[in-house]
C-alpha cells in the first residue's frame, strides 16, 4: 500500500465515509510524531504502520483496529503517551495501542524464564482484547517482509520467534494465510540453502506435471457441469515448509511427497458440498481411510472443510478438500474473517467464541500456574494440537489434543468434575484412566472422589488439566504445611509453658514483620516445609526469662508429637527402616519436604540425634489409621508352589503385598524378599507368626536398614 489515499478509497469499501476519515487523522497524527524517523530500509518511518494498516485492510478488520495499526509504534519510538492518544482517538483505540506496545517489547529469544513471562503479557493483552494480537501478527508480518536489510543473526533470530511463537498463534486462531506466509518466510531466512533447493525441486516438478494437473482439474470441472451443481475447482500448490515437515517428520523423499496431486473445490453451501463429495467419489475411487468430515466436527481452530483422498487417472493420488465461500474466508482468515464477514445482527461467529474461549482458559491456566514456565509448558501443548474428537453421553462433541486421557476429558468439561474424577466407561465399558482416547469414543466420567490424584500428572496431555491438578495439589500441600508448622511450633512453644494462643498479637506482628511474611500461615508453612526451625521461631516469640530457664538441649520434652497416619504429603516415612505403628519413632524437619519419620534405631538419624532443631520426639497417635509399607526377608527350601503358597498365606492375613523378589541362596535355599502394607506391629506379627508356620520356611525377618 503506496499512500493513504490508496488505502483509503479501499476502506471506503465496507466502512463508513465517518470512519475512513477517522483512520486518516490517525495516519496524519502518526506521520508528525514520526517525523524525521527512518526505517533501516532507508524509507520514512511511517510507510510500516501504513504497511500493517493494509494488511489489516485485507482482512477488512473494523476501523479501531486500523487506526491502532497506525498509532502502534507511537508510544514506544515517540515518547507520546497513551493519555495522549485517548485524548485524540477514545479509550478503545489507545488501550490496543497500548496493549500491542507492550508486545513490542518481547524478546522471545531470551532465555526460557523471560520468554515465558513475555508470553504470560501477551496473553493478558489478548485478553483485554483479541485484536491486540492481530493487529501484533500484522506487524511482525510487514518485518517479516521487510527482513532482508537486518544482519544474517537478527534475521534468524526472528525467524525462529516467529516459526515457533506466532506462526502458532495464528494457526490457533485459523488464520491460514498468516500462518502459511510466516513459515515460508521463516523457512527462507533460516536454511537460506534448503529453500531454494525445494523450490527449484517444485518447480522443474510441476512443469512435468503441467498437463496432467489440468487434466484431471477439467476432468472436475467436466463432473461438477454435468450433475449441474455449482463450484470452482482450483490446484492447491503445496508450501516449501510443508514439503520440507513432511519429508522430515514422515522420513519421506521429495518424490514421494510431490507425487500427491491437490485440489480444492469451492461451491455456495453446506448441501452441496455433500452433493459433490458423492460425485467426486463416483468419478474416482476413494483411498479408504483417508476421508475427514471437518464441516460436521470442526478443528478446534474453527476449520471447516470436507477431505478425501482419491485414485486418480493413471492410479496418481488427489487429495481434494470442498468448501463453501465462507468456509474458505475462515480457513483463510480465521478470527479476521469476524470481521469480514460481521452478520447485521453482530453476533460473534464460531471462530471469534473459540478464539474467546481459547484465551479464557489461557488466563485460568496462568492464574493456576505456579510461574512463567509451568505456564508456557501447559501452553505450548495447546499451541500444537493434533485433535481427536470425542462424545459426552448426551452427545456433544469434545475437542482434545492428540494422546488425550478420560481424565483430560474430565477436565474439559469442568475443572470441579476432574478433580472429583474417580473412574470413567469409554463406549459404556469400565476402562482405566490413564488409557488414551480415540476419535469417535463416547466418554462417560464418574465422579465421587475429592481431590485429584498427583499420579494423574503421569499420563495427563491437555495444560488445563495438568495446571489444575498441580493447583489443587500446591493448595493441599500449603494446608497440610500450615497444620503440621503449627503442630511443630506448638510442642516447642509447650516445653517453655506457653501456647500460640497466648502469645501476644503485637509478638507475633514483629515476628512477620522481621521474617517479611504477611500473615502467620505463611510463617507456619515454612515451618511446615522445614524452610525454618520451630525451635528458633518459639525462642523470638517468648519472653527472654523463659528462654534462660531452659537450655537447648533441655528443649527436647517428653511431649513427643503425636503421629496419626492422616498427614498427607507433608508426612513421609522414611524407606530406609520402614516405620510402622508401635516402633518406637523420631523424626526430623526437611528443608521443603515436611517431617520425615524414621524408627528410633535407624542408624540415618544417629547424625542428628542431638541437634533439637531439627530432631523432633515423635510418638503414634493411638487412634493411628491407614496402611505403613513393611519389609520381609524369607528363607525358603527350593519347592514347587511355594511363590503361591507364600502368596496366599499373607493375604489370608489381610496383609497386601506390594512387591515380591525372589533370589537363589545356593542349591537348596532361596531367599524371597517381599515389600508389605500392615497396619501396625501387632499385624505384622501375625503375619510374620502365619509365615513361620510353613513347611518350607525356615526363616522369616523383618528388613531395618
Amino acid at each position: 500500500m503506496d499512500t493513504i489515499d490508496a488505502l483509503a478509497s479501499k476502506l471506503s469499501t465496507y466502512l463508513e465515509p465517518a470512519q475512513v476519515n477517522l483512520v486518516r487523522r490517525a495516519f496524519y497524527y502518526a506521520a508528525e510524531a514520526h517525523d524525521g524517523q527512518i526505517r533501516r530500509s532507508g524509507e520514512p518511518y511511517v510507510t510500516h504502520p501504513l504497511a500493517v494498516a493494509g494488511i489489516l485492510q485485507d482482512m477488512h478488520m473494523d476501523h479501531q483496529s486500523l487506526m491502532a495499526a497506525m498509532l502502534h509504534d507511537t508510544i514506544e519510538d515517540t515518547g507520546l503517551s497513551r493519555e495522549a492518544i485517548a485524548a485524540q482517538f477514545g479509550e478503545a483505540v489507545a488501550n490496543l495501542v497500548d496493549g500491542v506496545s507492550k508486545l513490542n517489547k518481547l524478546n522471545f529469544s531470551t532465555q526460557a524464564e523471560v520468554q515465558a513471562e513475555n508470553f504470560q503479557k501477551m496473553a493478558l493483552a489478548m485478553a483485554k482484547d483479541i485484536r491486540v494480537i492481530l493487529v501484533k501478527l500484522a506487524d511482525r508480518l510487514h518485518n517479516m517482509r521487510t527482513l532482508e536489510v537486518l544482519s544474517q543473526e537478527k534475521r534468524r533470530r526472528i525467524a525462529r520467534e516467529t516459526i515457533d511463537i506466532y506462526a502458532p498463534i495464528a494457526n490457533r486462531l485459523g488464520m491460514h494465510n498468516i500462518r502459511v506466509e510466516f513459515e515460508e518466510l521463516s523457512f527462507s531466512m533460516l536454511y537460506p540453502m534448503r529453500a531454494p533447493l525445494i523450490e527449484a525441486a517444485v518447480k522443474s516438478v510441476s512443469g512435468h506435471r503441467k498437463e496432467l494437473v489440468s487434466q484431471i482439474q477439467t476432468a472436475l470441472a467436466s463432473c461438477l457441469k454435468r450433475e449441474s451443481m455449482p463450484g470452482r475447482v482450483m490446484g492447491r500448490e503445496k508450501h516449501l515448509f510443508s514439503i520440507y515437515k513432511k519429508m522430515k517428520l514422515k522420513r519421506r523423499s521429495f518424490k514421494d511427497i510431490t507425487d500427491v496431486f491437490a485440489f480444492r473445490i469451492i461451491t455456495d453451501q453446506v448441501d452441496t458440498c455433500y452433493r459433490i463429495l458423492g460425485a467426486v467419489h463416483n468419478l474416482y475411487k476413494p483411498v479408504p481411510g483417508k476421508f475427514k468430515d471437518f464441516i460436521a466436527i470442526p478443528k478446534v481452530n474453527g476449520y471447516q472443510s470436507l477431505h478425501t483422498t482419491l485414485f486418480g487417472m493413471h492410479g496418481v493420488p488427489i487429495e481434494i478438500q470442498i468448501r463453501t465461500e465462507e468456509m474458505d474466508a475462515m480457513a483463510n482468515n480465521g478470527i479476521a474473517a469476524h470481521w469480514l464477514y460481521k452478520s447485521a445482527d453482530n453476533k460473534p461467529n464460531q471462530s471469534h467464541i473459540r478464539a474467546r474461549q481459547w484465551v479464557l482458559d489461557l488466563l485460568e491456566m496462568q492464574k493456576n500456574a505456579g510461574n512463567s514456565l509451568e505456564f508456557i509448558e501447559h501452553v505450548k501443548t495447546d499451541l500444537f494440537p493434533d485433535e481427536i474428537y470425542v462424545f459426552s453421553p448426551k452427545g456433544k462433541i469434545m475437542e482434545l489434543p492428540a494422546g488425550s486421557t478420560p481424565v483430560d476429558f474430565a477436565y474439559a468439561v469442568h475443572t470441579d468434575v476432574g478433580n472429583a474424577c474417580v473412574a470413567c466407561r469409554i463406549n459404556r465399558k469400565l476402562a482405566p484412566l490413564s488409557e488414551p482416547l480415540q476419535s469417535g469414543q463416547t466418554v462417560e466420567i464418574i465422579a465421587s472422589g475429592t481431590q485429584p490424584n498427583p499420579s494423574w500428572l503421569s499420563f495427563v496431555v491437555t495444560g488445563k488439566a495438568r495446571s489444575n491438578i498441580r493447583h489443587f495439589l500446591k493448595n493441599q500441600r500449603r494446608s497440610e504445611a500450615i497444620a503440621l508448622g503449627r503442630r511443630l511450633l506448638n510442642k516447642t512453644l509447650s516445653n517453655y509453658g506457653f501456647h500460640l494462643a497466648n502469645i501476644p498479637k503485637q509478638k507475633v506482628g514483629g515476628l512477620l514483620e522481621e521474617t517479611n511474611f504477611e500473615v502467620l500461615d505463611d510463617l507456619l508453612e515454612d515451618i511446615g516445609l522445614g524452610n525454618r526451625m520451630a525451635f528458633m521461631v518459639a525462642r523470638r516469640l517468648i519472653p527472654n526469662e523463659n528462654q534462660d530457664s531452659k537450655s537447648l538441649e533441655d528443649a527436647r520434652s517428653d511431649s513427643a508429637l503425636a503421629i496419626r497416619g492422616t498427614e498427607g504429603l507433608l508426612m513421609t516415612f522414611s524407606k530406609c527402616c520402614h516405620p510402622i505403628p508401635g516402633d518406637p519413632i523420631v523424626g526430623y524437619v526437611s528443608a521443603g519436604r515436611g517431617m520425615i519419620v524414621h524408627t528410633e534405631s535407624c542408624k540415618n538419624v544417629a547424625d542428628i540425634r542431638h541437634d533439637p532443631r531439627k530432631y523432633v520426639s515423635l510418638r503414634w497417635d493411638p487412634g493411628v489409621q491407614g496402611e505403613f509399607t513393611v519389609e520381609l526377608r524369607v528363607e525358603v527350601e527350593h519347592q514347587r508352589g511355594i511363590i503361591a503358597t507364600l502368596a496366599n498365606t499373607i493375604t489370608g492375613t489381610e496383609a497386601n503385598i506390594e512387591k515380591m523378589t525372589m533370589s537363589d541362596r545356593d542349591a537348596q535355599f532361596s531367599i524371597v524378599n517381599l515389600t508389605l502394607l500392615v497396619r501396625n506391629r501387632i499385624h505384622l506379627a501375625r503375619v510374620m507368626k502365619r509365615v513361620r508356620v510353613i513347611k518350607s520356611v525356615t526363616k522369616v525377618t523383618r528388613v531395618k536398614n
